[in-house]
């Protein structure tokens, strides 16, 4: 068993994690970063299909640099601002995205925690974890394919001749966040700190902006919503108050969902209790024991739908089975990816049901949970295949 303090150091550190990525997400879409976002894509005269490739291709390529989590939230607010008031459409690029952060985060250490954790444990060489390239892909495009099918043919709805402006600050909150994703990594890979000091740095750093542009901003040479001239100074000084507000950035954490938060917050904690008690490591000795190391990998994704794949990874670590390098990358592929069958089977799934104001939830996604089975059951046999049985 492992002592208290390093579950609740693991947990809380995620948990800090998603709450500087949700205050930035929060920022960004008050200041209509993602709603501009929404009308460049659509000028450019992408299909609804179309974009749900796209904003799919997005987070499987961002996630091995920006991890599953921070990915799933910022795809997940360009594909609310895309789809409008659609809600099916809505969910289903939500599906797609969970699946392609979760299948893009196995072959990078900085993508996902639990590679992170095998690779720090020295099981693994950072260039082996490239050869999960070819399952990760599969396992996103299977069940994408089966989703893409069911979505409707048509264009985005757009309103006529509607612009939308950023509104000022917007471009410095943008390069702020990169900043911070950069930083997270740099604090972990050269500094060896953990990432979330680097997000929290970058946190403070935005508090610090968001004062400065407070006290020090000028907004007079700025029409709010790019359409028309404000010729009533009441109104324009409304607009200017609002746009200040909009940079509080203590107002936007109040507006984060606390909720899901601590509904996360508690179901980690919960799993990690049973850790601390002993019973992830007994089964881990069972499975690894009992059925072998073949089986054990394959049953470890399933656990990790139903339970964090921390913890379980965690487990596994800590019993140590003996393995090959084969196995060790089977069992980073399961823990990874096995997530994705429910929506709580991950921090990207958790955090979207967070961001997403209910639209995407546990019901939606378990509509499509037969999908990503296959998409899951698809990479095994790939990964078997590519790196040998």
């Amino acid at each position: 068993t492992t002592p208290p303090h390093h579950h609740h150091h693991t947990h809380t550190t995620v948990f800090l994690f998603l709450l500087v990525a949700m205050t930035y997400i929060n920022t960004m879409e008050e200041l209509q970063v993602f709603s501009w976002l929404r009308l460049w894509l659509l000028d450019r005269g992408f299909s609804l299909r179309g974009m749900f490739w796209i904003t799919g291709a997005m987070a499987f390529c961002l996630s091995p640099v920006a991890d599953n989590l921070t990915t799933a939230l910022l795809m997940g607010a360009v594909v609310i601002a895309l789809g409008g008031q659609d809600e099916s459409y809505v969910t289903r690029c939500c599906v797609n995205i969970v699946v392609a952060s979760n299948a893009g985060g196995v072959f990078s250490p900085f993508g996902d925690v639990t590679t992170l954790m095998v690779w720090q444990k020295g099981k693994l060489q950072f260039s082996d974890f490239i050869r999960l390239v070819v399952p990760g892909v599969l396992n996103w495009l299977v069940p994408a394919l089966i989703i893409a099918s069911s979505l409707k043919a048509g264009d985005p709805h757009r309103e006529a001749h509607l612009t939308v402006r950023m509104h000022p600050g917007a471009k410095g909150v943008i390069c702020l966040f990169l900043g911070t994703i950069v930083l997270a990594s740099v604090f972990h890979q050269w500094v060896h700190l953990p990432p979330v000091l680097g997000m929290m740095t970058g946190l403070g750093l935005l508090k610090v902006y968001g004062y400065l542009f407070v006290t020090y901003g000028n907004l007079d040479d700025y029409n709010t919503a790019g359409k028309l001239p404000v010729s009533n100074l009441k109104q324009d000084k409304q607009e200017k108050k609002h746009h200040l507000h909009a940079m509080d950035i203590y107002k936007r954490m109040e507006h984060t969902e606390w909720d899901t938060l601590l509904f996360f917050y508690g179901v980690i904690m919960s799993v990690g209790g049973l850790g601390l008690l002993g019973y992830l490591d007994l089964l881990a000795v069972w499975a690894y024991g009992g059925l072998g190391p073949m089986s054990a990998n394959v049953l470890v994704g399933l656990i990790s739908a139903l339970v964090d794949n921390i913890p379980v990874m965690f487990a596994v670590l800590s019993v140590e089975p003996e393995m090959s390098d084969m196995q060790w990358l089977l069992v980073t592929l399961t823990a990874g990816v096995g997530g994705s069958i429910l929506s709580v089977g991950s921090a990207a799934g958790v955090g979207l049901m967070g961001s997403s104001k209910g639209v995407y939830n546990f019901t939606e996604h378990l509509k499509w949970s037969w999908a990503i089975v296959a998409g899951y059951v698809v990479s095994i046999i790939a990964h078997l295949v590519i790196n040998g049985a």
